[in-house]
């Protein structure tokens, strides 16, 4: 495995001082933003060859090390944009080391944490790519026809003592209405009101109280809009491109209807569509990630996110029990803090190893 430790400082060379928290700062200290994940695949094939692991890059960029497939451990090698120096600092209170950098958090923590959680178990694993655009990697992965492994871990940030077994699902496309063009005077709506009319009517269809958790509604967001008059004159266009989230008691065709009966005069082009995802906890998994951080002194918590990730991919493919976790505060993620305390990432990897060992039948 590469190491990069000879322009470090003796504080930093100090900390690092294990194999898992090597390979954690040289793929932060990689940067991996999606569509440039190219070299960060490149450690994690090192680190896996000097294990004497089977390893390759598939035709998309995903990292593949197949092995006992009763449980596949997956995360994602792409992170958003960002510059964050990568060191190690003091965690809050002076308590503990942290590593700072960008993709420390998501999910290059997780990721590393998987890494080695497989060497250690002998458990398959896939490092895949596109995650923050459009999961490219996990899509390749399931319709590619890959054979159903018995478990999945998924990683994303939950803390070492989180374990996440639902998020909502996704909807997206584009709104696009045309009018004719006429003085501003005219009463009649131009295609301008009629996107704008009909965002309204959407939004007012999925309103809820304020009591119900956002997990479980349906949310609503137009992500960008244009219109105008066209260069020859003649027409008034106007474009939406918005996105649903769907919470697992609905599904995404219910809110595509819902949507669709609301359109006046315009159309919408949907091109993205993720069902929601729900778990639960009381699968083998589920207790071996319970039984697990019991045993690192934790009090096991049971999440659900608002957002989509690629369990959600393998769900739609997959029948076998899944879970998310990672270390990290995924209040973190994407943010200038970005940091990882080290202590907390080495006890996940404690805590991935003893789930691998109890569902690989190991006592």
């Amino acid at each position: 495995m590469s190491s990069t430790t000879g322009d470090l400082t003796e504080r930093t060379v100090a900390a690092l001082d294990t194999e898992a928290r090597q390979l954690l700062y040289d793929l932060v200290s990689t940067p991996s933003p999606s569509g440039e994940e190219g070299p960060a695949a490149a450690v994690l094939v090192d680190f896996f060859e000097s294990h004497d692991r089977e390893v390759w890059i598939d035709e998309v960029g995903n990292v593949r090390a197949p092995a006992d497939d009763r449980v596949l451990l997956t995360s994602h090698i792409d992170t958003v944009p960002g510059d964050i120096p990568v060191e190690v600092r003091d965690g809050e209170d002076g308590v503990g080391e942290s590593l700072w950098g960008r993709g420390s958090v998501d999910a290059t923590g997780p990721l590393a944490a998987m890494a080695v959680a497989a060497v250690e178990t002998g458990m398959s694993f896939i490092g895949v790519v596109g995650e923050e655009v459009d999961s490219r990697g996990a899509l390749h992965v399931v319709e590619e026809g890959r054979a159903e492994p018995g478990a999945v871990v998924n990683g994303e940030p939950s803390g070492w003592e989180g374990i996440t077994l639902g998020y909502r699902g996704l909807l997206a496309g584009t709104y696009v209405a045309t009018s004719e063009s006429g003085h501003t005077s005219r009463p009649e709506n131009n295609a301008i009101q009629d996107a704008l009319d009909w965002w309204r009517n959407v939004e007012d269809e999925f309103e809820t109280d304020e009591w119900t958790p956002v997990f479980e509604r349906v949310t609503c967001k137009p992500v960008s809009m244009a219109g105008g008059t066209t260069d020859d004159g003649l027409s008034v266009e106007s474009t939406m491109d918005v996105q649903f989230r769907v919470p697992p008691e609905m599904t995404v065709e219910e809110v595509r209807e819902v949507a669709d009966s609301q359109l006046n005069g315009g159309t919408v082009r949907w091109y993205d569509d993720v069902p929601p995802v729900m778990m639960s906890p009381r699968t083998d998994v589920g207790r071996a990630f319970r039984v697990a951080i019991r045993q690192e002194g934790g009090d096991p918590r049971l999440l659900r996110k608002t957002g989509t990730s690629d369990m959600n991919v393998f769900a739609k493919v997959w029948d076998c029990p899944m879970v998310t976790y990672g270390p990290g505060d995924s209040d973190l993620d994407h943010a200038p803090n970005e940091h990882l305390p080290l202590e907390e990432y080495d006890t996940s990897i404690d805590v991935l190893v003893a789930v691998c060992n109890r569902l690989g039948g190991e006592s």
